[in-house]
């Protein structure tokens, strides 16, 4: 373990932020992380308990008293080595996970958790700085050919081990640049795509052939999903030529709100609005790119991607920026003696929040309103929650002003054409119904055909997704092989 007193002796330290004004002049990140000795005290706080709950409360099981040890003897190196061995994609996690495995911590029961996160995000930068992240090709072909569609972290963290495996893997990828959701669904300020391109660039160097720009199947018509393909393939085609198919696609069916003007320009989904601006943060140029700047943007919906629509808001120059949440405002601290070691219910602050933003909780849009066509405002009326039911508050309309309302609400499920396309069953949530259990580890009712990540289980954490894709590339592997030996 760390120092056998640490934990009594070091209070937790957050990892800092550039200042408003300053990070609201740009898209790029703000985060500034820990310095070799801060990790180090925070790795001292680990308590190395007899059950580390913090493994089981991280979706890819990394071996987290063992990598904070580690970091607090010095030992960068064995560190990073530790880490990778459960998670491609540290510098990924280390960013955006909202950490399930600091809520699990044992010193949060009755103390602050050990910063488990920015140990991690100090562990990989440490590791591209010192040249440590390196392609590891695999010695041996074993002659079968996998696809592999969609290029977000199940599909990355699927295809890299495929290919450490001796597969021939081809990733399929709709969009012009590889990455999914990470490249299009999360801003730049939280995470820069130079972490993604280095990643596609060892991937490439292990074997990975990407064909980005190319739409299996196709989307349905009016579909406002973000498409960018120029070409197209069929799945019988893939299942012709690849000896295994692998299914992560992202659930990019956003939940919509139909309510009477609906159909106002000023209405969009945030997905509509995220990508371009990351397109253009690429360099790219966009006809007609939905912009916030001098509007009074609403943004309905009180999760991650609303948050993120509140960021770009706000660097975009928007006049007012207020975020509805239809449920009641949680409580600033959580119950911990019910709650741990589970993810807590409480109140949560972005960056983004800090930066300007008005909340509103228990609040429900009723109406679009517009004038000649175009959005005016918002109808809301006040909500309150009795025994799970939801009621509205008499005499408590409004109307409130708004030129641009970005619809937040989550996803309901992967593009259903697509996955219906190869024939592959649904289950309830419209999601590709694919198995977990030893003998049917995500494979789909078609031959060959597997699916992970969002495909699979719906929206989730990026972590969840390379959990799903690491463990789906095992199972193809054993299918393809009849043994494996890829980790869990």
């Amino acid at each position: 373990m760390g120092k056998v007193t640490g934990f009594l002796e070091y209070e937790r330290l957050e990892e800092g932020y550039a200042p408003v004004a300053q990070r609201l002049k740009h898209y790029k990140e703000f985060v500034i992380g820990l310095a070799a000795e801060q990790a180090k005290i925070q790795g001292a706080r680990c308590m190395d308990c007899g059950t580390p709950f913090c493994n089981n409360g991280c979706p890819v099981n990394n071996v987290i008293p063992d990598f904070n040890d580690l970091v607090y003897r010095g030992d960068w190196k064995n560190a990073i080595t530790v880490l990778h061995s459960t998670n491609n994609f540290p510098e990924f996690t280390g960013r955006i996970c909202p950490a399930p495995c600091e809520a699990a911590c044992t010193l949060n029961v009755n103390d602050d958790p050990v910063g488990i996160k920015s140990i991690e995000h100090a562990i990989i930068d440490r590791a591209w700085a010192e040249g440590w992240v390196h392609a590891q090709p695999a010695a041996v072909k074993t002659g079968k050919k996998v696809a592999v569609i969609g290029s977000g972290p199940a599909g990355l963290a699927a295809a890299q081990q495929l290919a450490r495996a001796g597969h021939a893997v081809t990733v399929f990828e709709k969009n012009d640049r590889a990455g999914g959701l990470l490249r299009y669904g999360i801003p730049d300020f939280k995470m820069e795509k130079s972490h993604i391109d280095r990643r596609i660039a060892q991937m490439e160097a292990e074997g990975v052939v990407f064909r980005t720009g190319v739409m299996v199947g196709e989307l349905p018509k009016d579909s406002k999903v973000t498409n960018w393909a120029k070409s197209s393939v069929t799945p019988d085609e893939l299942k012709a030529e690849f000896d295994a198919v692998l299914l992560c696609g992202g659930a990019e069916q956003s939940r919509d709100l139909p309510v009477p003007g609906r159909e106002l320009e000023g209405v969009h989904f945030a997905m509509e609005f995220l990508p371009q601006q990351n397109k253009l943060n690429a360099g790219d140029k966009l006809k007609g790119q939905l912009r916030a700047d001098g509007k009074h943007v609403i943004v309905i919906g009180g999760g991650d991607t609303g948050s993120d629509c509140v960021g770009t808001s706000n660097r975009h120059g928007a006049a007012s920026v207020t975020q509805f949440e239809l449920m009641p405002m949680p409580p600033e601290q959580e119950d911990k003696p019910l709650t741990w070691p589970y993810w807590p219910y409480k109140l949560r602050t972005s960056s983004s929040h800090e930066e300007g933003c008005q909340r509103e909780f228990a609040i429900a849009t009723k109406e679009f309103i517009g004038e000649k066509g175009k959005l005016t405002g918002l109808k809301t009326v006040r909500v309150e929650w009795k025994g799970g039911k939801m009621s509205e508050v008499p005499g408590s309309e409004q109307v409130l002003k708004a030129d641009l309302a970005l619809l937040a609400m989550g996803f309901v499920s992967p593009v259903a054409t697509v996955v219906q396309a190869f024939g592959v069953e649904l289950d309830a949530r419209g999601n590709a119904k694919a198995g977990v259990d030893a003998t049917n580890g995500y494979k789909t009712n078609v031959e060959k055909v597997f699916a992970a990540g969002d495909m699979r289980r719906g929206q989730s954490l990026v972590v969840w997704a390379i959990r799903e894709g690491r463990q789906a590339a095992r199972a193809v592997d054993e299918y393809l092989m009849g043994s494996s030996t890829l980790p869990r």
